[in-house]
């Protein structure tokens, strides 16, 4: 019944991992698969390695050379990675917890740990207003202090970090990986903002009029 219940536990947290978190702030449909199979698969192998003679030290080696080779297959962001070894490490505590004669508290813990990690660490309200970006400017661009003010002007925002990773003198362009912060916007009442598009009415008496009106003023006159 041991067994069962670490499964049982194992896919509540792979549940909560990707459906409860991953999708709903990333909606990403291709990864949902490959999180939940690498969470499955390490489980069912990390169970059989545990309770026979094969080490686990050899087991371990074989998922991290997977891992690699999953990781270097396409190019997924570093939040991504970081689902991807949770999910596997869900299903390498479960599946090594499973042969014990008591249920594992501790890896229980342990798995809700990750969980609540990728929560916090994820959070959409974490850092927010901070960016990484990698622009390319029409102009070769050498002096840093040149170059820090020209991105804070283009982005509207307060540059914090920029690394020129090609500066091409003849194409008279310049590539840069820049990490900054959104400058926050005031917000203001909606007749303030009418009154400043231009060409546009604000007055209740330069409205449009309705069609009957303006027929009979053709009329009259």
């Amino acid at each position: 019944m041991l067994p069962v219940a670490m499964i049982a536990i194992d896919l509540l947290f792979i549940t909560l991992l990707t459906f409860g978190l991953y999708f709903p702030r990333h909606r990403r449909r291709d990864l949902i698969a490959a999180y939940l199979g690498v969470n499955v698969g390490v489980l069912a192998v990390a169970m059989v390695l545990a309770s026979s003679a094969v080490g686990v030290g050899l087991g371990l080696g074989l998922f991290g050379v997977l891992s690699i080779i999953r990781l270097r297959s396409t190019e997924i962001e570093q939040h991504e990675v970081a689902y991807y070894f949770a999910s596997l490490a869900l299903g390498l505590l479960a599946g090594l917890s499973a042969t014990t004669t008591t249920l594992n508290w501790f890896a229980v813990a342990l798995m809700g740990l990750i969980v609540a990690v990728m929560f916090v660490g994820d959070h959409p309200r974490l850092f927010r207003h901070y960016r990484v970006q990698t622009v390319v400017l029409e102009r070769a661009i050498s002096d840093e202090t040149e170059l820090h003010a020209h991105l804070e002007d283009l982005l509207g925002a307060r540059v914090h970090s920029a690394h020129v990773t090609r500066l091409d003198l003849v194409n008279d362009t310049t590539a840069v990986d820049v990490r900054y912060e959104v400058r926050q916007r005031p917000v203001r009442s909606a007749p303030a903002a009418a009154a400043d598009a231009p060409g546009r009415l604000t007055e209740p008496a330069r409205e449009h009029p309705q069609p009957g009106t303006a027929v009979l003023a053709r009329v009259n006159s």
